[in-house]
């Protein structure tokens, strides 16, 4: 029996035949038009039916600008305060928050600057772990920005100060379908989103664009007269490849796919088209999860074992028994991470980690694809650039770290 485990996605979360998915907006781009709506109600007096707000590029500009309908926008009784809601438009992917009222409450403070806080439906973050301040909202920090970036182009901020609370009715029920309890977000659902749009999944369209992806890397080796030695550099988003073409300047653009959630996936077309080597860039949720055995990574049919996590560090960090225990009762990866890096076991594990995981994908390269590559792991931080750990090999390929 196989020690290797690829769940399918849930049936709603495949591409429907013939046509295309629709893109959506995140709760922090309607949480964001939300509350610019409502601070120029506050400025002007006026209600807005519509607004503009700017998301978050990859090399961090504020380029594109996106409309958003508001559904409801006035000024409040008392006087100082207005209130706007937009309605969030998941596209075609299965979200629980499709339908939610992001609402933004905007009053008048005396300070200047910006105070954000949740209100109903909303989740208070009750464990570390999360990136977040426990006992704070779970507004994630690039929904923070642009919050501010939008309320900021209402209301001059640096001479006018404003309190922005974001709510949304029913985020408590919505929050229910969620894994937020498990992670100790209590009481509503998370504000989130990296790049303000939400990209639906489709694992028809993911697995032509990765085969695409592998047949041209293998044609350019072809043509170089490389006989296969082209390396395929797997990433599990935005962040991650960029991050890993920081870490790998001397390997061409075409190189580089991610792969999101689908690593047996890729690794099935790796072996079919003859590459040999491939290289895993990610974050520590994902790779604990390879290393677990478990080549789909996504959250609605995997969690992070902790258990993997809590062995990996006894072996690699003897000298302090009572971390592996902690690492075993830990809330998230993140928590995990946040542990060994308190307790400086941060190098040692994480490369024990990464060996671990290198170790899965060349076996489940030989076991289910019947073929073999060569496979070298890294692991960086949550911004994606900085490098923690890697597997033995990682050095041997020319990697730069730093």
């Amino acid at each position: 029996m196989s020690d290797f485990r690829e769940p399918d996605l849930p049936r709603t979360m495949k591409q429907r035949a013939g046509k295309a998915l629709r893109a959506g907006w995140t709760t922090g781009s309607c949480a964001s038009a939300a509350a610019k709506a409502a601070a120029l109600a506050l400025a002007t007096g006026d209600p807005q039916q519509e607004v503009e707000i700017a998301l978050p590029g990859k090399d961090g500009s504020w380029a594109e600008r996106v409309r958003f309908a508001v559904d409801r926008c006035e000024v409040v009784s008392p006087p100082g305060r207005a209130e706007a809601v937009v309605v969030k438009d998941a596209g075609d992917d299965p979200d629980v928050t499709h339908g939610a009222r992001l609402t933004a409450t905007v009053s008048w403070r005396e300070d200047p600057g910006i105070e954000l806080d949740g209100g109903v439906g909303v989740g208070v973050v009750t464990k570390p772990g999360l990136g977040l301040e426990v006992g704070g909202p779970a507004i994630n920090p690039v929904p923070r920005a642009m919050i501010a970036r939008a309320v900021g182009e209402a209301v001059d901020l640096e001479a006018r100060g404003v309190r922005v609370v974001i709510s949304v009715p029913e985020g408590e029920l919505m929050a229910r379908k969620t894994t937020n309890r498990r992670l100790g977000i209590i009481g509503g659902i998370s504000i989130l989103g990296t790049t303000g749009i939400v990209r639906p999944f489709s694992t028809a369209a993911w697995r032509a664009s990765v085969e695409q992806a592998v047949s041209v890397l293998a044609a350019q080796a072809a043509e170089e007269n490389r006989r296969g030695d082209a390396t395929l550099v797997l990433c599990t988003g935005g962040r991650t490849e960029k991050g890993a073409m920081a870490l790998l300047p001397h390997l061409p653009e075409v190189s580089f796919v991610e792969v999101g959630d689908f690593t047996g996936a890729a690794l099935r077309r790796c072996v079919e088209h003859g590459v040999r080597e491939v290289v895993f860039v990610g974050m520590i949720g994902k790779l604990t999860k390879l290393a677990a055995g478990v080549l789909m990574t996504h959250y609605t049919r995997s969690a992070v074992d902790t258990d993997v996590l809590a062995d990996l560090t006894t072996r690699a960090f003897p000298e302090n028994p009572s971390l592996a225990a902690d690492v075993r009762l830990a809330n998230t990866a993140r928590h995990v991470f946040e542990l060994w890096d308190t307790a400086g076991a941060l190098p040692a594990c994480a490369n024990a980690l990464c060996e671990q995981v290198a170790r899965v994908l060349e076996r489940f390269a030989q076991v289910e694809c019947a073929g073999a590559l060569r496979a070298r792991v890294a692991l960086v931080d949550f911004t994606g650039t900085v490098l923690v750990g890697s597997s033995a090999q990682w050095a041997e390929g020319g990697a730069r770290h730093g």
